[in-house]
């Protein structure tokens, strides 16, 4: 009997299969490997079956030829030759679709599927796989539904091009789904739909986080029907979506063009992270665009990391690599729970890179000069544990998880150094889902506040400044979560209300020394008051003394020091106390009730 099994078996399965087969049938067995011409291993049996010899073709470290098998080999029953052919199937089923699509990943720089999995899971991939026979009897040679009519080649359908199963990630138990983008490119069709949606109903039922590994072209167009439009089709992945948005954490790997259907999974996941050189996503190909519109774009262009990371924020993180991208994941489940009904891990805490005495130095003391935030965040946190997410986004508002002593928290940050931390609509968009999240997953909130407030003129009119400011701001008056506000600097106009100053709910409203709280700043506020008056004074050297005595006045009725003795703020801190300041806090409050007015839900967002 020959046998051939898979070209990724060692020579020890070659051997046990040899073995196992021989003492079953009663007869010689040869078991060739891949395509190999030779036979790896040999078995020949004796009358009876009882012993067998071994010719391998390998030194192999099996039993030399004419000696007899062990009493062990002989009392113990091996692989019958059905599980055998089952493994055989197997097997074929996991080499992936045409071998010609495999070499074309290559050139294309991404990894084969499974491969893929060993990558972010270690070797075996997945701890277990659902529906590895999707779609069988459909494209195998050996199923009884083809009799062997099909080619082994553009017709392999293995696992139906989608694979789902579950593994262990950085010591947490994840739901797991993958495109094989040999089959088809990874199009998603009847029986590959039904895992998916299998997976996603399994993952509200155990509370574990979900990660989909995407790399779709989309529906399988010309094997549409039984899965586009029907009640438990495509259509129902993004209701399932929605049912486990904030109940599971949702973490989405773009590994390449994902197309119409296949892009709302990123956009609907909780964190998406896009690969550079191989990702895309966008609601229609250029080729359908051009027809469309007639408008002539790449792939890249239209629907690139670039254009999703900087301009429709779609993007969290842009990975360098496959292995770059397990690599930000890996970070980013650090501050996660498994699911909302959980608390998020905490760890042993560690000196801040920076010593939190340099955080008055860092701080300006004219309000209208910048500094770049991430130099005070960095004197606050953990060492290295500031994770900044949708960084080329809205870059007014620095967003991102990181540790207070070891506790996990949420970070709203504005950006004195680009455009003077004014709220723009974008920033404000960015800011209110963050917030948003953050509250799904009982990650409590910092805000650090240093704003001029929203900006003002026509094309934030056009852009949605009062639409995008009013979710910010409900976002900041809807989290139940531990919230902490520290007035670093300014805090003007609708900017404390947006940052969730005193009339948030904070359990805390700091302020460093150099803190202002004012509808708006002295330049601003002298101008809309005392224009008129200003102007009546001929003398430029009188003007300018009484602007200057005016703008003195003004800043002493809103420094911190004046809102401090009214109790609008909690205290003011020296900054070099800020950090300890602040892990108390979170500490002491870390079991806070808050509650909401009973209602179904509101209408904002």
């Amino acid at each position: 009997m020959d046998v051939r099994i898979d070209g990724t078996a060692d020579e020890e399965e070659a051997s046990a299969i040899a073995s196992a087969l021989a003492r079953h049938v009663n007869e010689r067995v040869a078991v060739f490997v891949g395509d190999a011409d030779e036979p790896a291993v040999t078995r020949e049996a004796v009358e009876g079956g009882k012993t067998d010899t071994a010719t391998p073709s390998v030194a192999d470290g099996s039993t030399p030829a004419g000696e007899t098998a062990s009493a062990a080999d002989e009392s113990e029953p091996g692989p019958t030759e059905r599980e055998t052919a089952l493994r055989e199937e197997v097997a074929d089923i996991e080499r992936g679709g045409p071998e010609e699509y495999k070499e074309r990943l290559g050139e294309q720089g991404k990894l084969f599927v499974r491969d893929r999995l060993e990558l972010w899971f270690g070797e075996g991939g997945l701890s277990f796989e659902d529906g590895r026979f999707a779609n069988f009897d459909a494209w195998h040679p050996d199923s009884p539904e083809t009799g062997g009519n099909v080619e082994d080649g553009g017709d392999r359908l293995p696992a139906d091009g989608l694979l789902t199963g579950a593994a262990d990630f950085e010591g947490r138990r994840l739901h797991v789904m993958a495109n094989d983008f040999t089959v088809k490119a990874g199009s998603m069709a009847e029986k590959g739909v039904e895992k998916f949606l299998r997976m996603q109903q399994r993952a509200l039922k155990t509370g574990r986080p979900v990660l989909y590994l995407m790399d779709s072209s989309g529906g399988r167009i010309d094997q549409q029907t039984g899965f586009f439009a029907n009640r438990e089709g495509i259509g129902k992945y993004y209701y399932n979506h929605s049912m486990l948005s904030g109940r599971v954490p949702q973490i989405c790997v773009l590994y390449g063009p994902c197309i119409a259907g296949a892009a709302y999974t990123p956009v609907f996941a909780d964190f998406t992270v896009m690969v550079e050189g191989m990702s895309a996503m966008a609601i229609a190909s250029p080729r359908m665009v051009e027809m469309v519109t007639g408008e002539e774009i790449s792939l890249d262009d239209l629907g690139g990391p670039q254009v999703h990371a900087a301009e429709s924020g779609s993007a969290d993180l842009v990975a360098e690599s496959e292995e770059h991208a397990r690599e930000l994941v890996a970070q980013l489940i650090g501050y996660l729970p498994d699911s909302a009904e959980d608390e998020p891990p905490q760890v042993e805490g560690r000196p801040p890179a920076k010593s939190p005495a340099g955080i008055d130095a860092i701080v300006p003391e004219r309000p209208n000069r910048g500094y770049d935030m991430h130099e005070l965040i960095e004197r606050l946190v953990d060492r290295d544990t500031f994770f900044e997410l949708r960084a080329e986004y809205g870059k007014e508002i620095l967003t991102g998880f990181a540790r207070l002593d070891g506790r996990s928290v949420g970070i709203v940050a504005n950006q004195p150094a680009h455009r003077a931390g004014a709220i723009f609509p974008d920033a404000a968009e960015k800011a209110a889902e963050f917030v948003w999240t953050c509250d799904a997953y009982d990650v409590p909130l910092l805000y650090l506040c240093d704003t001029p407030g929203f900006m003002a003129g026509s094309g934030v009119e056009k852009e949605g400044i009062l639409e995008q400011g009013k979710k910010m701001i409900y976002a900041a008056s809807s989290a139940t979560v531990p919230k902490q506000c520290v007035v670093v600097r300014k805090a003007y106009g609708a900017g404390i209300y947006a940052m969730t100053g005193p009339a948030y709910d904070p359990e805390a409203t700091l302020a460093l020394p150099a803190g202002e709280i004012a509808i708006m700043g002295p330049e601003a506020a002298i101008n809309a008051v005392y224009a008129n008056k200003l102007d009546a004074i001929d003398d430029p050297e009188k003007r300018e003394e009484r602007e200057a005595e005016l703008r003195a006045a003004y800043r002493e009725d809103i420094d911190v020091h004046r809102m401090a003795s009214e109790v609008v703020i909690d205290e003011i801190v020296p900054p070099s106390e800020l950090r300890a300041e602040l892990t108390e806090r979170f500490a002491f409050y870390e079991t806070v009730e808050k509650s909401l007015p009973e209602k179904k839900h509101g209408t904002v967002l």
